[in-house]
């Protein structure tokens, strides 16, 4: 890959892998957890931070000093497991620069748990009762605080950034009117939500359905340049249809129901039965995927969080036969440009 211009829109698909799984590589071109990074001007917005996204920052030549904005979709693990990474070993870049702070910003609270997958079953006890569904400000400030015996004596001893005033994590709040409840109305009806604006981009979200996690999010970037869609993982969303209308590029998330159920090695078949149900509740098949990309007229459409991500690339071109436009399955570090 080429130096890449320092002026434009382009998307590096940092990681395309769906799922809180550990891969041989095996060959595979979808290894990594998933991570896309939004790049305006040189300035790098992140979505997500799956396993191994530091790395992929390094490999596609994407500064940490360039770091401008972390966008969280929810709090499943493969979206959130190498935050840590970037905050504790990324943040090292920003030595010498005092006032620089990242914003993080993610899903809040959920406030209460959800139910139990079978209702006849008592209910597991809770993990951590006293605290059990942080938000995205706990989630920061708890890494950090995990890392405070590393991130105080490299700030005493090498002169270390002061990461606790770097990255600042910030919950998105769900207007009221919107009617939104984890449980009962976890993807109701809403317009498009402005949670970020700079001089380079201006970022709106909305909700997406991937019950039982809630509130569970998807971004749009626009810039002068064009603009970007990054669904987070969802069924199909109409929520999701009003926010990506007109854009150049949406990155949806897709699954082979098929391939999963037929690789899933589950201890009985209530697991079995577990697990396929919210695959198929909180998911996207490809052709579903091209139909919400043909509904919101997108010019581009691209598939990532694969599931299963060693499936034949012939699964995914399914998205071809509902959606027109042009479609793409990117690989790990491939990277798109936008407009022009």
């Amino acid at each position: 890959m080429g130096q890449e211009p320092d002026r434009g829109m382009r998307v590096v698909t940092l990681g395309t892998a769906g799922g809180p799984l550990l891969r041989p590589r095996q060959g595979s071109r979808h290894h990594s957890g998933i991570a896309t990074a939004v790049v305006v001007d040189s300035a790098v917005y992140l979505v997500d931070c799956g396993h191994g996204v530091g790395l992929g920052m390094a490999e596609a030549g994407l500064r940490f000093t360039d770091l401008a904005g972390i966008f969280i979709t929810h709090h499943h693990s493969d979206h959130t497991i190498d935050l840590n990474t970037v905050m504790v070993l990324g943040g090292l870049a920003l030595r010498g620069r005092p006032d620089r702070t990242v914003p993080v910003l993610g899903p809040g609270r959920r406030g209460v748990l959800p139910p139990a997958s079978d209702p006849a079953e008592e209910d597991p006890e809770p993990i951590f009762p006293d605290a059990p569904t942080p938000g995205t400000a706990d989630l920061v400030e708890l890494l950090l605080r995990a890392h405070a015996t590393d991130l105080n004596d490299r700030r005493r001893d090498s002169r270390a950034p002061d990461l606790s005033r770097v990255f600042r994590g910030a919950d998105i709040t769900v207007p009221p009117h919107v009617g939104f409840h984890p449980d009962g109305a976890n993807h109701p009806a809403m317009d498009p939500l402005e949670v970020f604006r700079d001089g380079r981009v201006t970022v709106t979200a909305t909700l997406v359905q991937h019950r039982p996690v809630a509130p569970a999010f998807a971004f749009r970037f626009d810039s002068a340049h064009g603009s970007v869609t990054v669904s987070g993982d969802t069924a199909p969303s109409e929520n999701l249809v009003r926010l990506a209308a007109g854009c150049d590029l949406l990155l949806h998330e897709a699954i082979d129901l098929d391939a999963v159920a037929g690789s899933y090695r589950a201890p009985t078949e209530k697991d079995l039965a577990a697990s396929m149900g919210h695959h198929r509740r909180a998911h996207t098949t490809p052709e579903d995927a091209g139909r919400i990309a043909g509904a919101a007229q997108v010019r581009t459409l691209a598939l990532h969080h694969l599931v299963p991500a060693h499936a034949p690339a012939e699964t995914w071109q399914r998205a071809a036969t509902t959606f027109s436009g042009e479609l793409l399955v990117p690989v790990d570090g491939e990277s798109i440009p936008i407009g022009g």
